[in-house]
This record gives C-alpha cells, structure tokens and sequence, in this order.
C-alpha cells in the first residue's frame, strides 16, 4: 500500500534515496540478467531476427497487444463496478494507459496503480483500500486466466510426462478455493467475478495471438505451444519487481526453458524481446495524457453525479 500515497506530498530525504536506490538496483538486474542471456545465445542472432522480421505480421501483433489492453481495461471496469464506481468506459481506458506509461517509464515512481488509487479517491472520495482491493483482484483474475491457459497447453506438449488430471484437478481445487475466499471474505468485489474472469482469458489469448503473430513474422513453422507456454511461464516470473518492466526476466525464463522444451533459443529470446517493444510502444501511447491532463479528465464525473448514477443503479 506505500505506492498509493499522494504523488503531490514531497517526499522525505529518506524516500528519495530509496526511490533511487530501487530504481539503480533494478537497473543493475537488468543488466545482468541480459548479460547472462546474450553470454548463451548471441545478440548478432537475435538482432538478425528483428532486422529480418515481417513486419506486417509485427504490426498485427501490435494491435492484437492494443485491443489486449482495451479489454484490461475494461476488465478492471468490471471490478471498480462493483465497488459503485462506475467510471466512464473512455476515462477509464485513458487513465489505463497512463498508468501503463507509468509503469514502463518510471520505475521508482508511484507507479501506474498508485496514480490510479490517487486520481479516484481525490475526484470519488472512496477509501483507497477499496480501489487497492478492485486493482489487486483485477491482477488476480489475470493470474487464474494464465493458469487455465497454461493447463490447456500442458496437454498439447508431450515433452510434459504428466497426466493432464493432475494439473487440471490443482488448477480447480485452486480456482475453488480462490472464489470461496473471494465470496467469503471479499464478497463485495464478487459481483462481477464471473464476467471479470471471462474477460481476463481474452486479454490473455490476445497477448498468447501476438506471441503467435511474432512467430508468423519469423516464417515459423513448428509447434507454437512450448513457446506460448514458455511466454506464460516468463510473464508470472516478470510479476516479481527486481528488474525493470521485466526485461532480463522474461529472456531469462525463455532461454533457460529451451533446455526444457524444443525451441530455438535466438527466437525463445527475440520473442520476449519483441514483446516489450511492442509492450512499450503501446505504453508510450499514455504520455499524451501526461502532456495534455485535461483530454485525461474528459468523461470524468463529479461527485455527485456519480452519487445519482449509483442511486439509479
């Protein structure tokens, strides 16, 4: 919760030096990690693979990436809704992808989230906690549609000498216990479960189609399955904060799983590369909201209007 202070209170001495230090470190995985991936597979190889991509195919991954982050969005529409925020569906995608350049952008900042929490609770007067809480359940329900996919292509790769009840049946026993605690505890954000978590499977098999486009742009011709499989592996690894937007992580987890899997480890490394540049590209998109903050607002309602929306509800 100490990223959802507000952005305008001044930081201490102490603060600052922490900010730096956590952004240095980060920086510093980075590096490393990319050094240990390109001291295994060469950057010529994968250079080559970026020079020499079609990128038409690039471009289909691009928008398939876009319209994945139009529907995150609206899946976390789903949540702040059953909380009785009920934000405009245009406000809500603007202040999506500002919190994505955030994120990308500024890696020792408040972060896109925290800015989120921010902007709401000055405009709607709802307690922080509770739009933590909507924001936290909309990156879970992004992690149970990663494992339901996950556990589909399990059975498409024979490599994995498992049987496929065993991976079903944790994945279930999980999603139960998931949802008991969900309805138990936090009934209230259990409004729109369902809905939310039928829209978090399409964002994630439209970021898994990007992957698949990327593939098509390398005239690839094998089994797609190890390395979307591998894709989703990296993008649980990359949740874990120490580098910066992920890289190194996810060409980490992708080279490493070439040992595993049969897959050709300058494309197991040009796939997460190429992801976050088109990630970025997308992010970047967020700073026109930075440059022009009233095009962010349009659609914002006031407060009472959004009391008499609810009341209607």
């Amino acid at each position: 919760m100490s990223e959802i202070e507000d952005p305008e209170k001044p930081k201490t001495p102490k603060e600052k030096l922490w900010s730096v230090t956590k952004t240095l470190l980060k920086f510093a995985v980075t590096g490393v990690l990319l050094y240990y991936v390109f001291r295994n597979v060469p950057f010529a190889s994968v250079k080559n693979r970026m020079l020499h991509a079609n990128y038409w195919w690039m471009l289909a991954a691009l928008m398939s990436f876009f319209i994945s982050i139009i529907a995150s969005s609206w899946r976390l529409l789903s949540f702040f809704r059953s909380i009785g925020l009920n934000l405009d569906f245009r406000f809500n995608f603007r202040l999506y992808l500002l919190g994505l350049f955030y994120n990308f952008l500024l890696p020792g900042g408040i972060g896109g989230d925290g800015y989120k929490i921010y902007l709401l609770n000055k405009n709607y007067k709802l307690p922080g906690k509770k739009m933590f809480w909507a924001i936290m359940f909309d990156r879970l329900s992004g992690l149970w549609a990663i494992g339901l996919i996950t556990v589909a292509l399990i059975f498409l790769i024979p490599q994995i000498d498992i049987h496929i009840t065993i991976p079903l049946g944790i994945f279930l026993a999980g999603s139960t216990v998931y949802y008991f605690v969900a309805y138990k505890f936090f009934r209230e954000y259990t409004k729109y479960f369902f809905q939310a978590h039928a829209k978090a499977v399409l964002v994630q098999s439209l970021q898994l189609l990007a992957i698949v486009f990327v593939l098509f742009g390398q005239d690839f011709e094998g089994k797609f399955a190890p390395y979307l499989l591998s894709f989703l592996i990296s993008a649980l690894a990359a949740i874990i904060p120490i580098s910066v937007g992920g890289v190194g992580i996810r060409e980490t987890v992708f080279q490493q799983l070439t040992k595993v899997f049969p897959m050709d480890e300058s494309l197991a490394v040009f796939l997460p590369s190429s992801f976050y540049i088109i990630s970025l590209t997308v992010a970047l998109l967020g700073i026109y909201y930075v440059l022009r903050p009233k095009r962010l607002e349009d659609g914002l309602k006031g407060i009472e209007e959004q009391d008499q929306e609810t009341t209607s509800l």
